[in-house]
């Protein structure tokens, strides 16, 4: 295992445990490396201090371990068995009534560069590091091992997510078409050869079971729909008519036919591939409950400001246009807006549309995508549900 030496006084983030080590921090190596290999992280002075994959860019480090131990076929069973038991002691990966889920949510379960989600029987693994990606049959393997069963098929789907390396989708174990799963009763297919991230925004779980509880007589606009979660909770909740909106002709046509599955011929849904501000500015009256769950409008801090224009933008739109006693459900999942700046964009929607609003719940991801105390940057969705006079 190659090694890797730190400046002076550059350990000090890796003492608290931050799985990140940045390239400014990199003194030298002892030989040439190659991107995603497994590497030793000494001090200046040759004192271990870390395991992990070495990748070119800002982030030159993602830690995998502070024990100076072997990444083998060991390693891996263990890093996934104790993401499993965090599952099962949650009461979440044997659920009938769910069969969707996080299993491996990157830092959060010391996987920096993993995301693994369960749909059924089928696991989708999706690497956000190269490291990661060379060492995909290595975690199948592992990952078949410590499932013991429940599930049949993986799925690797980098394809978005390492552009750079074009690495090509596919089944590493089994193969199924079988891409429906289970959400808290209601049934949804799973595009996870075409959809976005691992086909599903499992991260949204338990707000939209939260929103069912508000929908009863309720008329609902679901803006960036997607495949239409919160809109088929919406009506099982009972209400009065639930209208889906996405700029995307595929997310539409996902959307129709996961309400299908789950309320065939119901008159209450409608679905229109719209751009979101043109239809709140259009025909965004008479509604009196609206999601806003906006793809990310800043993914790195140069983009911060606009992005808090936006969602101030965006929110100030559904201000306007919702009903007296409307409830708006609003959300961010831009890793570096942080609860702070998405509550201050808010407020100023808010206060620029004239509106009485009060907080009902605040909201953000749900335990199976964890945050490890020694990374906050890993909490990356937040929400709030607004009662609007």
């Amino acid at each position: 295992m190659k090694r890797i030496y730190l400046k002076r006084g550059k350990e000090d983030s890796l003492l608290r445990f931050h799985p990140w080590i940045f390239s400014g921090a990199i003194l030298r190596a002892d030989s040439e490396l190659k991107e995603g290999e497994v590497v030793r992280v000494l001090t200046e002075r040759g004192d271990f201090i870390a395991v992990g994959h070495w990748q070119q860019g800002s982030i030159a480090v993602r830690v995998l371990t502070f024990n100076d131990v072997e990444i083998d076929d060991a390693y891996w069973q263990s890093r996934l068995q104790s993401a499993l038991d965090l599952r099962l002691s949650i009461g979440l990966a044997d659920r009938p009534d769910t069969t969707a889920y996080r299993l491996v949510h990157g830092e959060g379960d010391l996987l920096p560069g993993l995301i693994i989600d369960v749909y059924g029987q089928t696991a989708v693994m999706q690497a956000h590091s190269i490291g990661m990606h060379l060492a995909r049959h290595q975690i199948a393997k592992a990952l078949e091992k410590v499932m013991q069963g429940r599930i049949s098929h993986i799925y690797y789907k980098s394809e978005t997510t390492l552009s750079f390396m074009d690495p090509e989708n596919g089944f590493l174990l089994g193969g199924s078409n079988d891409n429906t799963a289970i959400e808290n009763g209601l049934r949804f297919y799973v595009d996870w050869l075409r959809g976005q991230k691992t086909g599903f925004f499992v991260d949204q779980r338990e707000n939209r079971a939260l929103l069912e509880r508000y929908a009863k007589g309720r008329r609902v606009l679901n803006m960036f729909c997607y495949t239409g979660g919160f809109s088929f909770y919406a009506m099982r909740g009972g209400a009065e008519l639930v209208h889906s909106v996405d700029s995307s002709a595929k997310a539409i046509e996902l959307t129709k036919r996961n309400v299908t599955l789950n309320f065939p011929d119901d008159q209450r849904h409608e679905a229109f591939c719209d751009d979101a501000f043109k239809f709140l500015e259009t025909r965004g009256e008479g509604y009196d409950l609206i999601i806003l769950d906006p793809p990310a409008f800043a993914k790195h801090r140069g983009a911060l400001h606009n992005a808090l224009k936006g969602y101030t933008r965006l929110n100030q739109k559904a201000f306007e246009k919702i009903g007296r006693g409307g409830v708006l459900f609003t959300f961010s999942c831009s890793q570096v807006v942080t609860k702070d700046n998405f509550r201050n964009a808010v407020f100023t929607a808010a206060a620029l549309a004239k509106r009485k609003v009060r907080i009902l719940h605040q909201l953000h991801q749900p335990a199976d995508h964890p945050i490890n105390i020694y990374h906050p940057e890993g909490e990356y969705l937040k929400g709030l549900v607004l009662y609007v006079e």
